[in-house]
């Protein structure tokens, strides 16, 4: 949640008052630690190449992107996949047909580009089991890299273009033959879109093509649209099989990538005024990970470990720093000290000027009177 309203929930519930900046920056070190757990588990997985456990019957696999406004102005995606478990649907193998919904969902994102994204979903992709599920239905857009990631993972995987996305497209030729927003894009586009569920995808690709370019307001413009619907659409013919994949039970939708990107990251990285360093983003995006898929319990005694560890090796690393440190430079050698000079002989003793009561002839009364003071006394 927001770091304000955190602080609010820890004083109004557990009466701890923490500012927001402290609840921040504990949040983002308790993020960037699991950021460096889940790095450190792929690296270990790529380099043990372990057996992954045991997957579902039926698993989903739904990715997608979303754009999140950086500071200074700037805007940077953030890729997000979604893994959920695919239970019985309604009509699945038989000629009603019906969608599958996918349960016990859980998320991994990440703010990089689709190569490092890939391999970093490693960490997910070997938690679920994808690699040992029985079939893996990946429900994306047409983007390519969502197709790199089912080529990694599960090769196999039954690849579903996002059944939503399909219309729009459509809807571009529609409205480019008959008009913005007029009836007959409307009752084309219904109609085709119907028959995309109900049957094999040549006869809408043939009603595609047979769409009145000539007689649109701009001829150009409509067929140049028409044309690269087709095109996209020709190139993900097998993707488009919606009569075939509801007949099994699969689902034809990517809403569990769209949920993703609104519940993990557009709730939480992009309110009112929010503007991310790029070094903050993927701690929030873990710690969101953690709380839409309920792995608390999971999660947290690996980020406490971690927490404490690094707290350990910066106190070591700070006590090396002063055992290394270079001792204080030799004070220069003292200037000699001149020689004392000799103390003067000590004067010779004086006489005693009285002895016994009477005065010594040292006295100043034995001493003859000076000139002109008084006479000498007889001798």
């Amino acid at each position: 949640m927001p770091f304000a309203q955190a602080a609010e929930h820890l004083a109004f519930f557990w009466g701890v008052r923490l500012d927001a900046a402290t609840v921040r920056r504990q949040a983002e070190a308790a993020g960037a630690a699991y950021v460096e757990i889940q790095a450190a588990e792929v690296e270990r997985l790529e380099r043990e190449a372990p057996e992954p456990p045991a997957g579902p019957a039926a698993q989903q696999v739904s990715a997608d992107g979303a754009m999140i406004p950086l500071v200074g102005g700037k805007w940077a995606e953030a890729r997000t996949v979604g893994i959920g478990t695919l239970a019985a649907a309604p009509g699945a193998g038989g000629a009603s047909g019906g969608e599958a919904r996918a349960t016990d969902l859980s998320y991994f994102s990440r703010l990089a580009d689709h190569a490092t994204f890939i391999r970093l979903a490693h960490v997910e992709f070997h938690q679920r089991g994808t690699e040992t599920a029985g079939v893996v239905v990946g429900v994306m857009d047409g983007a390519d890299w969502l197709q790199k990631l089912l080529d990694r993972y599960r090769p196999d995987a039954a690849r579903v273009l996002d059944f939503p996305h399909a219309v729009e497209h459509l809807a571009d030729a529609a409205q480019a033959s008959f008009g913005a927003g007029s009836d007959a894009a409307a009752a084309w586009l219904a109609e085709q879109a119907r028959a995309l569920k109900r049957d094999p995808p040549g006869g809408v690709l043939a009603a595609l093509r047979a769409l009145p370019t000539a007689l649109a307001a701009d001829p150009a413009a409509a067929a140049k649209a028409r044309d690269e619907t087709l095109g996209y659409l020709e190139k993900r013919r097998d993707q488009i099989r919606y009569a075939e994949f509801l007949e099994r039970g699969y689902p034809i939708g990517s809403g569990l990538a769209e949920s993703a990107n609104k519940l993990v990251v557009a709730a939480r990285l992009k309110g009112s005024g929010m503007h991310w360093a790029p070094e903050h983003v993927n701690p929030l995006l873990a710690l969101r990970n953690i709380a839409c898929a309920d792995r608390w319990a999971e999660a947290w005694p690996l980020i406490c470990r971690r927490l404490r560890a690094d707290a350990q090796a910066r106190r070591a690393a700070r006590r090396q720093r002063r055992r290394d440190r270079p001792p204080p430079p030799a004070a220069p050698p003292a200037a000699p000290t001149p020689p004392r000079p000799a103390r003067p002989a000590a004067p010779p003793p004086r006489a005693k000027l009285v002895v016994a009561g009477r005065p010594t002839a040292a006295h100043p009364w034995k001493r003859p009177f000076r000139a002109g003071g008084r006479t000498p006394a007889a001798s």
